[in-house]
């Protein structure tokens, strides 16, 4: 979507609750750990949908780069082009063969959702493996 039609459209039912200011300048105040990662997320995206094609979305070379060198750990299993397509397939809601930053951050919210399940995951397994050693012990 052009960005002139965007801004005319008015704002998408998440942006009535995010209030920015209207300058562009930095902010006043030293960002949160939390504010930090969104601007990094951003810059991410943006140094990946920079490569090719339209300046603010990915391809499929993009994609596939931003997978193999920021997610590696993470996506240890995507290794294959059939893999990107379909991940890419699944994330372009639109159809429209690129994936706007809407679209790619349905990417980074599994990825983080399916992260903090396996780190609770893993939490429990040390839990379970801590209590059976203390009955073993007694």
């Amino acid at each position: 979507m052009p960005l002139r039609k965007r801004l005319h459209s008015g704002p998408s039912p998440s942006h009535r609750f995010v209030k920015m200011s209207q300058t562009c300048q930095t902010p006043q105040g030293q960002l949160s750990k939390l504010e930090i990662a969104i601007n990094s997320i951003i810059d991410v995206f943006h140094q990946y949908s920079r490569q090719e094609g339209h300046m603010d979305t990915l391809t499929k070379v993009e994609l596939k780069l931003l997978i193999q060198k920021q997610l590696a750990n993470y996506l240890q299993h995507v290794t294959n082009q059939v893999s990107i397509d379909q991940i890419f397939k699944d994330l372009d809601t639109n159809k429209d063969h690129q994936l706007s930053f809407g679209e790619v951050m349905l990417l980074i919210i599994r990825v983080t959702i399916a992260t903090h399940e396996h780190l609770h995951f893993c939490e429990d397994q040390q839990q379970q493996h801590h209590h059976h050693q203390q009955q073993h012990n007694h």
